[in-house]
Formats: structure tokens, C-alpha cells, sequence
């Protein structure tokens, strides 16, 4: 049974695992020993499984391959944000960060290794998208940040949100398998409902999500109300304009009864004044959405943008108040580690 190229072995079903157990003539429990190795007891090599004999594991090793990601380095911000830099099997880097609060723990995870899609204020659109994440990976950023909470904060991740490097629903098969091995009562067991994907909006994607009944919760990132100045931030406007993405979130919700969240970067003199808001409320009253993000924006080198001033920030929030817009203000976390929205692009890290 000797393959060209080694198989990955997570990308193995159990029922296939226990078949090539059966034809080395192992008993059947072999396959659960190793399915547990592999999704809940952090296996990074088939030395690891210390339950099978040392034949066994080398036998495997012969046949399979176990592409762990590896943590390259973390830096730790004053408010308590972790960032760490993980490296893939074939040598690329990408980001996720910990980030906590009083009463959550969340991880924000990478999707892809850079991002295709190069919206004008955020690091990793300035980065070439090298490929995209395999769900094991994605599923090994969860794992090692929640280790991060429970050494650091004794606690379990509460919250995971798919905000980081890359386009989630342009990687779409490996976002949902990851999160299948996530909330799996034989992975992590998380409830779905703890989970966001965030999407800077692919119409077809976001009705394919109604198609297939997800569980989890949706987050657009509008940061603009109008499409002459989506398009000049974000391209991906050009093909998904704001018509079709409400029409799409319309679509996503009535499949679903998902919760749906709108996120808004405000930026000085370009979406920040009253009109602008009437303009967000107009599309808020369109979707069923549960809340509007008011993101902070964290300047970067090559965007050419500024955040407004608190007192900017705060008229432009009262004002949606006045007109029954559930808005909450998400203020900036990890920012002195880079670490935080839109500042993700592999800098030199500390360890």
C-alpha cells in the first residue's frame, strides 16, 4: 500500500484511517487512538502517539504525512493581546491573535496566507495572497491560541471570529471544514453560535452559506455606504456592489436566522459625517442585522488614512442611536504589537 506521495493524514476520515488499520491487520480501536491524537490531543508528529508501538508510528510516518503548524514567534501588547506568528509546512507565515476581555477570550484567525483582494486600508491587502489555508491549519490556529488563554488566562476561548489575513469566503470549503472540526463533539466541541465569519462581501458566497445552513454568525465589512466610495476602498465593490450584497444577507438570513453584523471603519473626512450615516441607516433598515461595529481605524503606512476625532466618532454613533441602530464602538486592541483590525502582515516579530 505504497502511495507516490505521502497523504496527509488528517485529511483522512475516521472510516478511512480504520481501513488502513484493518488491512495491516491492527484492531479497529487503533483508528480512534489516532483520530484523538490527531483533533484533540495536539499531536504535531506521529511520535507523539505514544499508545502505538514504535513499529506502528514509523509505519505510518512511511505512509502519511501530519502537516503541523508551528508556532515562529509572539508578542504580547500592554492590554493583554497575544499575536503570534505561525509557520505552515511549506515554510510561509501568517497571523492569529488572542485577544481578550473581562468576560471573553476570542481568537482571531487567518483564512489565507496574504489576501487577493486589496482593500486600500489594510496591511494585508498590500500582501500577495500565496495560497489559501487547508482547514487542518486553520483548525491548528484555534488550537494553539486557545493553549495561549488557558496558560495565560486559565480559560478557554469563548469566541472565535475569522477576521484575520486572508478572505474567508474565497477559501471557502477549507473555512467550513475547519469549522465542522471545530464544533465537532471529536474536535473542540464549540458551539457555532461562538463563531464569526467576517467577509469583506461575495454575494454568490453569501448565499451559498443560505444553501448550506450554517450555524454560525456573518459579519460584512461595509465601511462605506455608497458604492462610489466602497469601490475606491475596497474593489471587490466593483463586482459585489452594496444592492447585491443586501439582496445576498437578505437571502442569508431567511435560510438561516443567523446573526448578522455589519462592521464600519470610520475614516477622517471620507465616511465619518451625518450623511454618511444616514446612508448606513438607510442600508441597516434593509438587512435584519443585529449591529453595527464602529471599528477604530489603525493607521498603516501605506493607506493614506486617519481616524476621526472622539468627538467626530461619537456624533456619528449618537446619531445612529437617535435612529435605532444597535452600534456598538469595538475599540483597538493590540495595536502596539500590530495586532490590531487591518494591521496584520507578518512584521518582524519578537519572541
Amino acid at each position: 500500500m505504497q502511495n507516490a506521495s505521502p497523504k496527509n493524514i488528517r485529511h483522512l476520515t475516521l472510516e478511512e484511517i480504520g481501513a488502513y488499520f484493518k488491512e495491516l491487520g491492527e484492531p479497529t480501536f487503533r483508528a480512534k487512538q489516532v483520530y484523538e491524537w490527531l483533533w484533540q490531543k495536539k499531536a504535531q508528529s506521529f511520535a507523539d502517539m505514544t499508545n502505538l508501538s514504535k513499529a506502528l508510528r514509523q509505519k505510518m510516518g512511511e505512509q502519511f504525512t501530519l502537516q503541523a503548524l508551528s508556532i515562529d514567534a509572539t508578542q504580547y501588547a500592554a492590554d493583554g493581546t497575544v499575536k503570534s506568528r505561525f509557520k505552515t509546512f511549506d515554510g510561509h507565515l501568517i497571523e492569529g491573535v488572542l485577544i481578550p476581555t473581562e468576560d471573553r477570550k476570542t481568537a482571531c484567525v487567518s483564512s489565507q496566507i496574504g489576501c487577493s483582494l486589496t482593500c486600500k486600508f489594510c496591511a494585508t491587502g498590500y500582501m500577495q495572497r500565496k495560497r489559501n489555508l487547508l482547514f487542518d491549519e486553520i483548525y491548528d490556529q484555534v488550537v494553539m491560541i486557545n493553549d495561549q488563554s488557558e496558560r495565560i488566562y486559565e480559560k478557554k476561548l469563548s469566541n472565535i471570529v475569522f477576521m484575520g489575513m486572508g478572505e474567508p469566503l474565497l477559501n471557502y470549503r477549507n473555512v467550513l471544514k475547519a469549522i465542522e472540526r471545530i464544533t465537532s463533539p471529536d474536535g473542540m466541541g464549540m458551539s457555532p453560535r461562538r463563531i464569526t465569519v467576517s467577509t469583506a462581501g461575495v454575494a454568490k458566497q453569501i448565499r451559498q452559506l443560505g444553501d448550506d445552513e450554517v450555524k454560525f454568525k456573518l459579519a460584512l465589512s461595509l465601511h462605506a455606504a455608497n458604492d462610489e466610495k466602497r469601490h475606491k476602498i475596497m474593489p471587490i465593490n466593483e463586482t459585489n456592489d452594496i444592492k447585491s450584497l443586501i439582496e445576498a444577507l437578505n437571502y442569508f438570513h431567511q435560510k438561516t436566522k443567523n446573526e448578522i453584523t455589519f462592521e464600519y471603519i470610520l475614516f477622517h473626512q471620507f465616511n465619518d459625517s451625518l450623511q454618511d450615516a444616514d446612508e448606513l441607516i438607510k442600508i441597516y433598515r434593509q438587512v435584519p442585522a443585529d449591529l453595527v461595529n464602529i471599528i477604530e481605524y489603525n493607521p498603516i503606512a501605506q493607506g493614506g488614512f486617519q481616524k476621526p476625532d472622539e468627538k467626530t466618532t461619537q456624533k456619528f454613533m449618537n446619531y445612529l442611536e437617535k435612529n435605532r441602530v444597535n452600534v456598538r464602538l469595538r475599540k483597538s486592541r493590540g495595536k502596539d504589537i500590530d495586532a490590531a483590525c487591518g494591521q496584520l502582515a507578518n512584521k518582524e516579530a519578537i519572541h
